[in-house]
């Protein structure tokens, strides 16, 4: 079991549970807190994780859009020009096409839970 911070909305405060015992929290362990915490089963969960994360990848892949959850995270789409850069292997410069990104934002209250 990795890191669990809840966002509590009837209090407005981030809850980080007194029990750690890892740095990481896998998607099965993700589920089981989401199941715990919205009080439904872990295939229900599962399902929302999984739309949201769909949802989320399809509006990023349009560009048009920014997604934003306020106080937590924000996902947005960003063009990355081309650029000169060097074959680490060779050290010959080569041009580095331009693409695209995804940028991820913390929100004001997911950084001040970070900040403990």
């Amino acid at each position: 079991m990795g890191y669990l911070i809840w966002f509590r909305a009837s209090s407005g405060a981030w809850d980080v549970p007194s029990v750690i015992r890892s740095t990481r929290m896998i998607r099965s362990e993700l589920v089981a807190a989401l199941a715990e915490r919205a009080e439904v089963t872990k295939k229900d969960a599962d399902a929302i994780l999984a739309a949201f994360a769909e949802t989320v990848g399809e509006v990023v892949a349009k560009g048009d859009e920014k997604i934003t959850i306020p106080g937590f995270l924000s996902f947005e789409r960003t063009h990355r020009a081309a650029r000169e850069g060097r074959n680490p292997a060779t050290g010959e410069a080569m041009t580095i096409p331009a693409g695209y990104s995804v940028k991820v934002s913390a929100g004001s209250k997911l950084k001040e839970a970070a900040k403990g």
